[in-house]
């Protein structure tokens, strides 16, 4: 065996979790005793009551796990382990691992994980969790990214050729659909239905052109969304192909085929329920199963990240049915608008407990008339929220209230008032406006306020400066002699927010890091990775803001998952001597991580005024 590990392996083992938490020396030890192994496609890795040769790690391609049955347990890509359930019992495979995709697997002798299991707690703790759970499995496919989902090589069709010619072509290819491209340019896609309902059954002539049949401009898919969007967004919108397009440009194709493994996903049968729901009712009774989900989702290993999108998935479904019942009630929208959402739905970052923050942002052409319209709409949507559990904002801050239901030109006059005068109460108005995303309705008109008032705001030194020392209020709870600064009365006395003081001070820096970078994006993680990637904070700084978010993010979802379990509602405060001694450490040190980061920014604010 050579004294020093292959320099790939160990660059792949820190990227992978829980490895990435093994001291430097112990890395290298465990880099060393991983062996490579390819497979085809098509290749079994063992089948179910084998003994196990040790623990499997894939580096590339693709593993189903299957029952001894035959029913899928999982599908798995790079990153992902399998074979634990057996290592963890008698060293009997319990399940059969077949190669779907040619494959390099590091193989872990069964020795050396379980004193990783022994010996640090991470690894106990991750591969414990959830390993009996088949749901918890198979959620492990709705994160896997579109780019590893779809086909490469789309098959394309220019515009001006023929129906008929498309329809040879799809025979040909044994494909069920084509994308539309003119010059490298995406237009649209044409389906097998599309040639049996406009063609076949609606007697168009074959010999016109492509362009004809096509569906233009479809909804799509970019290549680093989750595989949970492409189930999410088929089966709201009743659709059996994705495009995936990147930069304009067709890059591949999902269709049901590919994704009929994910269809056992439990928050996209809800997404489903939502979508085709006929009542209020209906969709409350699609909600109250979202307490289920966050316990499964979390029991299944799933990042933060993951579960919240998941959740907020199901709010942005229900907001679009209810929005389409309430136009099918009230008639048509008298002129176009977008509904958008702010605060943690507008962050794609719902937990267990979630209240609605929304507005309208209405066409300039809008008549008095026109805004009465939109009034009983804001009526209707925002009492159907709070029927299923989306509470009423205490603050007010819904499309009910006429402030936050108005024409493009007045939320303009808002955004240019708050820069010129940064009050207190400005600030507080603007971050919550800086994390709105549109849900229904016609995005452009949030997409051109957005991009003139972050250039704006971004240019305003003073308004920077102020924005700076609003995200300074909320503060990691943090005492004296290593302890935490927790709640000192009331119910929630000897416990931590984990919400005001644990997510929102990394919320707060990362909406002034998206200002000052000029980023659009309004997910906390994903701004912290623009500003590293603007170079609005150092590559060391993003990193350790980003694991102690991370951490302190995953806690809170997990106490969330721990009083569902118990039978309580699920709330934001954590008992930290509920914790382990490793997990009270490994928590301090994410918010002293916090601290120093609103320090730094502190500090940066005080030298540049």
């Amino acid at each position: 065996m050579p004294h020093t590990p292959d320099p790939a392996v160990l660059a792949f083992l820190e990227s992978v979790h829980p490895y990435d938490s093994l001291p430097q020396d112990e890395m290298a030890r465990v880099a060393l005793s991983f062996s490579r192994r390819d497979f085809t496609s098509g290749e079994e890795v063992y089948h179910a009551g084998e003994p196990l040769k040790g623990l499997y790690l894939i580096k590339r391609g693709s593993v189903e796990v299957l029952e001894p049955s035959g029913g899928l347990v999982s599908l798995l890509g790079p990153r992902n382990s399998f074979g634990e359930r057996g290592l963890m019992r008698d060293g009997q495979a319990v399940t059969t691992a077949r190669v779907t995709e040619d494959a390099t697997l590091l193989l872990l002798p069964t020795d050396i994980f379980r004193r990783l299991i022994a010996d640090f707690p991470a690894f106990e703790r991750f591969f414990n969790r959830g390993r009996n759970s088949a749901e918890g499995r198979r959620n492990d496919l709705t994160v896997q990214k579109v780019g590893d989902l779809m086909a490469r090589r789309p098959i394309t069709v220019a515009p001006s050729e023929t129906i008929r010619a498309a329809a040879q072509k799809m025979r040909d290819a044994h494909v069920s659909s084509l994308g539309v491209v003119e010059e490298g340019r995406f237009l649209g896609i044409v389906t097998t239905r599309d040639m049996t309902n406009k063609v076949l059954a609606g007697g168009m002539d074959p010999a016109g052109p492509v362009a004809q049949v096509m569906t233009a401009d479809p909804v799509s898919l970019t290549p680093d969304s989750l595989g949970s969007d492409i189930l999410h967004v088929m089966l709201e919108r009743r659709i059996g192909h994705l495009p995936v397009v990147e930069d304009g440009r067709l890059v591949g194709m999902v269709t049901q085929t590919d994704i009929t493994r994910f269809q056992a996903v439990s928050s996209a049968q809800l997404v489903r329920d939502a979508a085709i729901a006929d009542t209020v009712e209906d969709m409350a009774a699609v909600t109250a199963r979202i307490p289920r989900l966050l316990v499964q989702l979390v029991g299944g290993n799933n990042a933060h990240e993951v579960v919240t999108r998941l959740i907020t998935d199901i709010a942005d479904t229900v907001t679009r049915r209810l929005i389409a019942l309430a136009e099918a009630e009230l008639g048509p929208a008298p002129v176009p608008y977008v509904w958008a959402a702010c605060g943690s739905q507008g962050r794609q970052e719902q937990t267990g407990v979630s209240d609605q923050d929304n507005c309208l942002i209405i066409d300039d052409a809008a008549t008095e008339a026109d805004m009465a319209w939109f009034e009983r709409l804001a009526t209707f949507v925002c009492d159907g929220l709070n029927a299923c559990g989306y509470v009423y904002c205490p603050g007010d801050m819904m499309a009910t209230n006429p402030r936050w239901r108005a024409r493009q030109s007045t939320w303009r006059s808002y955004f240019e008032g708050w820069i010129a005068k940064p009050d207190p109460m400005a600030q507080m108005l603007a971050s919550v406006m800086f994390d709105l995303r549109p849900i229904g309705g016609q995005a452009s008109l949030f997409r051109d306020l957005q991009g003139e008032t972050l250039e704006k705001a971004a240019q305003n030194s003073i308004f920077v400066a102020h924005m700076i020392q609003n995200s300074l209020k909320h503060t990691p709870p943090l005492g004296l002699l290593r302890g935490f600064a927790t709640i000192r009365s009331g119910e929630h006395k000897n416990h931590i927010d984990m919400k005001h003081n644990g997510v929102v001070p990394v919320t707060d820096l990362g909406r002034v890091y998206a200002l000052i970078g000029q980023l659009d994006a309004a997910n906390t993680r994903a701004r912290l990775e623009g500003a590293e990637q603007a170079g609005v904070i150092s590559t060391s700084g993003a990193r350790d803001l980003i694991e102690a978010y991370d951490l302190i993010a995953q806690t809170r979802l997990e106490n969330q998952a721990r009083l569902i379990r118990s039978g309580r509602a699920p709330d934001n405060f954590l008992a930290p001597y509920d914790l382990s001694d490793f997990e009270r450490s490994h928590l301090r040190d994410a918010f002293v991580v916090v601290r120093t980061m609103q320090s730094a920014i502190g500090s940066a604010r005080g030298a540049r005024s």
